[in-house]
């Protein structure tokens, strides 16, 4: 699978050395949601899945170039590394997203791991204004 829904600092509006770094090595596919839920952790979001199709993530969706590089990187920038997968803040999951269209794309996603009971709901789902 070479698909990746973002939602948050790696998106296509933002600019920041990581998002830059997405941008070049990956094809912007197109805008999209997934059914989910977005928290605010302070500074950057964190989503989880959901399967109440009320509930949805924004962001967009590219085609990585090179997933082993590309993942290694981006696996190393979410905090996932050494150690059980339960200590990381997130974790690398498949999740079904939706472009615009309707289309569905099998992909990839970097979901919050964490529990999720003290943090602030983002009920928009869109991390950016």
């Amino acid at each position: 699978m070479d698909y990746l829904f973002v939602y948050g600092t790696l998106m296509k509006t933002v600019n920041n050395g990581m998002s830059c770094f997405l941008h070049y090595n990956a094809e912007f596919i197109g805008n999209a949601y997934i059914l989910g839920k977005l928290y605010d952790l302070d500074g950057f979001p964190g989503a989880i899945v959901s399967d109440n199709p009320s509930e949805r993530v924004y962001g967009n969706i590219f085609k990585i170039k090179d997933t082993q590089t590309v993942f290694k990187v981006l696996d190393d920038y979410e905090g996932i590394g050494a150690g059980p997968p339960d200590d990381y803040e997130f974790v690398r999951d498949q999740v079904i997203a939706y472009l615009e269209d309707g289309t569905e794309i099998n992909t990839w996603f970097y979901a919050y791991n964490l529990p999720t009971d003290t943090l602030k709901l983002i009920p928009s789902g869109r991390y950016f204004k």
